[in-house]
């Protein structure tokens, strides 16, 4: 049984683009692993982006420092 973890920040993804990308990766699985459908677990966790960081900051201070030097 496929358990599939997607962690994604929050960022207005909308319910449709979430079950694209549910269904998507089942087709994947199957195809590629010869995975049934049927036992195919995919959980996609959305993660605030001042709960996710790179490079020493938070992606949240990332972004506004990025807007700040293409302004």
């Amino acid at each position: 049984m496929p358990f599939i973890s997607v962690r994604i920040t929050r960022d207005g993804v909308t319910r449709e683009q979430k079950a694209q990308v549910i269904k998507e990766i089942t087709e994947t699985m199957q195809r590629v692993l010869h995975k049934d459908p049927k036992l195919t677990h995919i959980v996609i966790e959305e993660v605030d982006t001042d709960n996710w960081g790179y490079a020493g900051i938070t992606t949240t201070d990332y972004r506004q420092q990025l807007a700040d030097s293409q302004s």
